[in-house]
């Protein structure tokens, strides 16, 4: 197991365990996680553990121009239901998404540490927020990483059914348009491959991370 030091480095991501456990400690500086993230790793850890850094394999990606949008959804759309906002309100996204409570999880990820970190992010320009609005009601939402050519997306929320599809289907259609490569999607749910995500080699995930 590789231990992080202070020294802003990470081990080769092919040298990550089974599980895609690649190193533990180091810090949430806004240095160390945006070369993370341009490396293909990402911090997830819980509030009683030390820091673990992940680069799974393999990897859950959306290629923006096959999002999946189905004849429910395209109503929803079509009935202008929801409202969508971007970067107005990033701390209510991630404190959402740090409280909705989901189905198999006791707990969140998202500590006050990772709260800290993304917000410093989002003062830099850095993480993005993606609001579904009902009325004046914010009811879904999203949130990431943006590097120019990839997204990575860390979390989203809904309040009301369809909220979070409908955010991600809106990010997935802009970033179609500006020709990004890929949603980093992290981790295989049926949810995010009933809208079009798939699997790919971390080989290929850090050689699109590398493409530009």
């Amino acid at each position: 197991m590789f231990f992080l030091t202070d020294k802003l480095v990470f081990p080769p991501v092919d040298s990550a365990n089974s599980d895609g456990l690649l190193a533990v400690g180091g810090d949430l500086s806004p240095e160390r996680l945006l070369l993370a993230y341009k490396k293909g790793i990402f911090p997830w850890f819980d509030n009683d553990s030390i820091i673990l850094w992940w680069s799974p394999n393999p990897r859950m990606v959306l290629y923006p121009d096959k999002i999946r949008v189905s004849k429910s959804m395209k109503k929803v759309i079509r009935d202008d239901k929801f409202k969508l906002t971007k970067n107005t309100c990033f701390n209510e996204v991630l404190e959402h998404c740090s409280s909705v409570s989901r189905k198999g999880q006791d707990g969140t990820w998202i500590t006050k540490e990772m709260k800290n970190a993304y917000l410093e992010l989002y003062e830099r320009g850095i993480a993005k927020s993606y609001e579904v609005w009902e009325g004046e009601n914010l009811v879904g939402g999203l949130y990431g990483i943006d590097l120019g050519h990839v997204f990575c997306g860390e979390s989203m929320f809904s309040l009301t059914s369809n909220a979070s599809k409908f955010a991600f289907i809106k990010l997935a259609e802009e970033l179609r348009d500006k020709e990004y490569g890929i949603i980093d999607c992290q981790l295989h749910t049926e949810h995010l491959a009933s809208m079009g995500a798939q699997e790919i080699s971390r080989k290929e995930f850090v050689r699109l991370l590398n493409a530009r």
